[in-house]
């Protein structure tokens, strides 16, 4: 038996600890255990928490990976290979301007002739951007007979609202892929374009578009959902009342599922598992890849992939503990940098998929292992004490420690979640600087434009055309 004790991460002498009335320590151990959560909240960061990196603040230090210090900046940009910009086809060129010296620089001859291979210089403009209008004249001519006064119609495919397609997109564009506001939108159309629009103007065309993707972006839904695999994933996108469809005012969810080459998202006033079921599929026979959320425990752990990326933040916040929850959260991340150690290797291409496998069989029976060993220690039912939290969050893990390893033996599945993440970048800022939508319909124009926005990228096609 050691002769101290830690108490709140200080190691005391035992003999004193016992020599102090029950009532201290009682009293020691319950601000002790407030200090430790505290502290715990104070500390928490994208490291060892699900709070984004842009939380963090300014001024701390990223640790450095491997050995050693990082290069200078100027050592980093002599190392980094020059980029050269990208020359158009001559046929693409309103002028080829052919520039011949006339005399040689050292001795003054004249010079005649051609280079074969001459250096190409490009100078890009930009043309004077003019709107193109057409007019419609409608006539209204009376009748004869009854007096009737008839309006002729406008022909078929004409806008009502006075906008052609093109300008139309180009206000979906900038509004949702570029996510400007209604003031702004007005602004670079009239400062770029010479089209003078009223906010009333980008809303009813902001509908438009988005009705006009509908059909599209129900289809990208149920391609989705027929894929072999896919990411989801979900964060928070305030929806207001403005239509009186929203009135208890319930906070709304923006769920997003990714596949290699289309992207799905949905604004659902619900973070449930019935929500999770009606996006995903409940009959979707693929593999998920997702984090530990609740709402996806109807899937069967076999056709789970767990997020490493946040199992490692929580291993993170176990060894930043103190007492046993270091130890557990150390052994458990040890074992977590050896996995991905060879799982770069396997990316690469420098370790076969077999030998993968065989390797991580081993680790796998270590890291449960450590994972029922935590689960063996004493705590209260309600105890919220840091070691509560780590023993819980080991408890959660066994319930679903299958789907930690899918990844390993089926080729395709990634091992995080980091694709979806990346796709909720996007509509995360855009949440920030217009504190979500005000309406269904704003909910229904974001979500079609982030699904027809993100699919075309996926698929390297222009999203204006």
């Amino acid at each position: 038996m050691s002769d101290e004790i830690e108490i709140a991460g200080i190691r005391v002498p035992r003999a004193d600890w016992e020599a102090t009335p029950a009532s201290i320590q009682m009293l020691v151990q319950v601000l002790s255990e407030r200090l430790l959560a505290l502290e715990e909240k104070i500390n928490r960061s994208s490291q060892n928490s699900s709070k984004p990196p842009s939380t963090d603040g300014f001024g701390k230090a990223v640790k450095a990976k491997g050995k050693g210090k990082a290069p200078p900046r100027e050592q980093r940009r002599k190392s980094a290979p020059r980029e050269a910009r990208k020359l158009y086809p001559v046929e693409d060129c309103r002028a080829v301007h052919e520039v011949i010296p006339p005399a040689c620089d050292a001795c003054g001859a004249s010079l005649s002739g051609q280079d074969s291979h001459p250096h190409r210089h490009q100078v890009i403009e930009l043309p004077p951007v003019k709107p193109e209008v057409v007019e419609y004249r409608l006539h209204g001519l009376r009748c004869p007979c009854c007096d009737t006064v008839t309006r002729a119609e406008l022909p078929l495919g004409v806008s009502a609202l006075g906008y052609g397609e093109r300008l139309s997109a180009m206000v979906a564009l900038l509004s949702g892929a570029y996510r400007l506001s209604y003031r702004q939108v007005c602004a670079v159309m009239d400062d770029f374009f010479g089209v003078r629009l009223s906010r009333g103007g980008v809303g009813r065309l902001r509908q438009d578009i988005s009705d006009a993707v509908s059909p599209a972006v129900a289809e990208a839904k149920a391609y989705v959902q027929g894929q072999p695999m896919m990411h989801s994933d979900e964060t928070s996108y305030p929806q207001g009342n403005r239509d009186g469809r929203n009135p208890k005012r319930t906070k709304g969810w923006l769920w997003v599922l990714v596949t290699p080459l289309v992207s799905f998202f949905e604004v659902v006033l619900s973070r449930s598992q019935a929500t999770a079921k009606a996006l995903i599929g409940e009959q979707f026979p693929g593999i998920v890849t997702s984090d530990r959320y609740s709402a996806y425990h109807w899937i069967e752990v076999c056709r789970r992939q767990v997020c490493w990326a946040h199992l490692k933040r929580d291993f993170t916040a176990m060894a930043e503990r103190s007492g046993v929850s270091r130890e557990i959260g150390e052994a458990l991340l040890k074992r977590q940098r050896r996995l991905f150690r060879w799982w770069h290797r396997v990316r690469d291409g420098t370790l076969a998929r077999s030998d993968f496998i065989e390797q991580v069989n081993p680790l796998r029976a270590g890291f449960k292992a450590e994972l029922v060993a935590a689960t063996a220690l004493p705590i209260a039912h309600a105890e919220k004490t840091p070691l509560a939290k780590t023993i819980r969050t080991c408890q959660q893990l066994l319930q679903v420690e299958p789907a930690l390893w899918t990844f390993v033996e089926t080729p395709g599945v990634e091992p995080t979640n980091n694709a979806a993440e990346q796709a909720l970048r996007p509509a995360v800022i855009w949440r920030r600087t217009s504190f979500g939508s005000q309406s269904t319909g704003g909910s229904q124009f974001v979500s079609r434009m982030l699904t027809v926005v993100t699919s075309l990228k996926a698929q390297h096609r222009n999203v204006l055309d």
